[in-house]
C-alpha cells in the first residue's frame, strides 16, 4: 500500500467511499502483461470533444489503443475508489473536478511522473509532479441577449446580484446555476466563490429568491438559455459555452470582471496503472504542444500552456484555481457538510 504522506485526517470527504478504502497497491492487478498495448484513460470529457486527440496519439503510438471511459466527475471518483467495472484498471484519470483529483493524490493513488513538457506550465498547473492541470477554462455567465438588454448584462457579481434582487417576479425561474449535491465541478466553483468573497452569499440569496434552476452539468444550462427557458445561466464554463454560442448569435458568454474563476481538467498516471508506461505517454500528449493546439482547436478546450501560440487568453481578472493542499479545504466531512447546509438554505428556501 503506498504510503500517505501528506495525511489531511480521517475526516476527509463523507462521500459514501471516500474514507472506507484503502489506496490499491501497485502489483493488485493480475495479468499485467495482457493490458500493455492499452491505455485506459477515465474521464469527465466528452468523448467527441478529445476524439481528435485519441486518434492523433493512437498514430504516434501505434502499439497503443486508447479504451477511453466518460464519467461524470463524482462517479468517476467513487468508482475508481470501489474499483467498479467502470473503473476498473485504470491507467490514467482526468477530470474537472480538481478538488477530488487532489484528494486522490495527496491519499496516495498517483505515480510522480516527470513529464518533459512540465516546463511549460504555468506553477499552478503542476503539484508535484503528480497531479498536472491540462487546460484553462474560465467560469462566466451566458445570457440569451434577444430576451436581455444590452445594459442589463452585469459586469461584477455585484451588479449580478442587484438585477436578481431588482426584480424578483421577472427572474423567478428564469435563471440557472449548478446543483452543487449533484456536480462535483459545481461544488468546487461554489466553494471557491465563497473563498474569494463573502458577498458570494449575497449572491446564492439572490438566487434562491429567484428560485433558480438547478443543474447537474454545463450543457443543461445551455440548452436552457438557448431555448429561452432561462435568461441567465451562472456559473458555466466557458470553454463549452463558447463554442455553443458560436452556433447561436442570440447567446453571449460574459466573463465579470471584479474576479473570472478559471477551473483546469487534472491529470495524473493511477499509481495502479496496468500500463504506466502508456500512460505516461498519454499524460505527456496531453501537455504537449500538439496535444494543446488539438484541446483547443479540434475540442475548443484552451490549453494551459504558456509557451505555445495558443496561449491562454487575456483576461485581466482571470484567477486560475491552483493544484495544491488548498483545494482539500471544503472535503472535510464536517466542513463540506456545513457548506451544504448553508448553499441550500439559500438555494433551496423552504
Amino acid at each position: 500500500m503506498p504510503l500517505r504522506r501528506r495525511q489531511i485526517g480521517a475526516g476527509l470527504l463523507g462521500l459514501a467511499v471516500a474514507s472506507s478504502v484503502a489506496a490499491p497497491a501497485l502489483a493488485a492487478t493480475p495479468l499485467r502483461a495482457a493490458n500493455t498495448r492499452r491505455v485506459r484513460v477515465l474521464s469527465t470529457t466528452d468523448r467527441h470533444t478529445v476524439q481528435p486527440l485519441i486518434e492523433h496519439f493512437e498514430r504516434r503510438h501505434a502499439d497503443l489503443r486508447v479504451d477511453y471511459v466518460e464519467l461524470g466527475s463524482l462517479q468517476l471518483y467513487q468508482s475508481f475508489l470501489q474499483q467498479d467495472e467502470a473503473a476498473s484498471n485504470a491507467d490514467v484519470l482526468w477530470s474537472s473536478a480538481m478538488d477530488l483529483q487532489i484528494k486522490l493524490v495527496n491519499d496516495g493513488y498517483a505515480l510522480r511522473h516527470e513529464s518533459p513538457h512540465a516546463a511549460g506550465l504555468p506553477k499552478w498547473a503542476n503539484w508535484r509532479h503528480e497531479a498536472y492541470g491540462t487546460t484553462l477554462e474560465p467560469v462566466g455567465l451566458v445570457v440569451n441577449r434577444q430576451l436581455l438588454g444590452a445594459g442589463e448584462v452585469p459586469q461584477t457579481h455585484a451588479a449580478l446580484t442587484a438585477l436578481l434582487l431588482a426584480d424578483v417576479p421577472r427572474w423567478r425561474d428564469r435563471v440557472a446555476t449548478y446543483d452543487i449535491e449533484r456536480a462535483g465541478l459545481g461544488f468546487l466553483i461554489a466553494a471557491q466563490d465563497a473563498m474569494a468573497t463573502p458577498r458570494y452569499w449575497e449572491l446564492a440569496h439572490a438566487l434562491g429568491r429567484c428560485r433558480a434552476s438547478l443543474h447537474a452539468d454545463t450543457q443543461s444550462m445551455l440548452d436552457s438559455v438557448a431555448a429561452g427557458h432561462t435568461l441567465l445561466a451562472h456559473n458555466v464554463l466557458g470553454s463549452y459555452a463558447e463554442v455553443f454560442a458560436r452556433k447561436r448569435p442570440e447567446l453571449s458568454v460574459i466573463y465579470l470582471q471584479d474576479y473570472t474563476l478559471a477551473v483546469s481538467r487534472v491529470a495524473f498516471v493511477a499509481r495502479s496503472a496496468p500500463n504506466p508506461q502508456g500512460a505516461r505517454l498519454w499524460l505527456d500528449h496531453l501537455l504537449s504542444a500538439p496535444g494543446q493546439r488539438l484541446l483547443a482547436e479540434a475540442g475548443g478546450l484552451q490549453g494551459v500552456r504558456t509557451d505555445t501560440a495558443r496561449s491562454p487568453r487575456p483576461l485581466p481578472s482571470l484567477r486560475p484555481i491552483a493544484l495544491g493542499p488548498g483545494l482539500l479545504a471544503h472535503l472535510d466531512q464536517s466542513q463540506r457538510l456545513a457548506f451544504q447546509r448553508r448553499w441550500n438554505q439559500a438555494l433551496r428556501p423552504s
